[in-house]
């Protein structure tokens, strides 16, 4: 595939979408079109699952079932857009994917990762993102943030605070164990120093492929 995958994590509030944001806009001054989704979600079929769960009470479904929606969406967002998308040589930037599946539903939600390993393989084989950009931030700021925004909150913004903890030590797990895709930004600093070090990584990892 020409085009590259590259997805953004993190805990609530670690302002996922605005860095995406910057990068896209960074990328275009390299020539590089994009396409930006979300999971869950990016099609209508995997909106409608988004629907599904995120709303309602915590314990509408277990941890385990949870997992079987998010690769439902996974499955048919991979099968229908970002595969042909990377196919055509299109950057493919995702607010989530399967790591997101791995902390919320495995670290912090109780299903065995191997369990969440054998799904993955079953349902997208090697697939993985090209680079994952986590953003990391204590829990307690990312919570404060959320709850400071005049929006709906989801299932997965209501839970006790242990649980945001576990998330945090999860993705800081995996990009431990996976230091040569994984790249752990500080999401406390300022937006712009941010976005810098967004863009110097994603220009240092995939220096021979973009140009001015």
């Amino acid at each position: 595939m020409s085009g590259r995958f590259i997805t953004f994590e993190g805990g609530e509030g670690a302002g996922k979408t605005t860095q995406i944001k910057a990068l896209t806009h960074f990328l275009s001054k390299m020539a590089k079109e994009t396409l930006c989704t979300r999971e869950p979600g990016g099609t209508p079929m995997a909106e409608a699952l988004r629907d599904l769960v995120t709303l309602g009470p915590t314990g509408r479904w277990s941890a385990l079932e949870e997992m079987l929606i998010m690769y439902t969406a996974r499955s048919e967002l991979v099968r229908t857009i970002i595969k042909p998308k990377l196919e055509e040589g299109v950057w493919v930037l995702s607010d989530r994917f399967a790591d997101s599946t791995t902390v919320y539903q495995g670290f912090a939600g109780g299903v065995p990762l191997d369990r969440i390993r054998q799904l993955h393989s079953i349902v997208l084989g090697e697939f993985a993102p090209d680079l994952t950009i986590i953003l990391d931030l204590p829990p307690d700021e990312g919570l404060r943030r959320v709850n400071s925004r005049a929006q709906t909150i989801s299932r997965f913004e209501k839970h006790p605070a242990e649980f945001y903890q576990k998330v945090r030590n999860g993705y800081l797990q995996i990009a431990n164990e996976n230091p040569d895709r994984c790249a752990v930004v500080d999401a406390g600093l300022p937006i712009g120093q941010i976005s810098e070090q967004i863009c110097q990584l994603v220009a240092d990892k995939f220096n021979n492929e973009l140009t001015l």
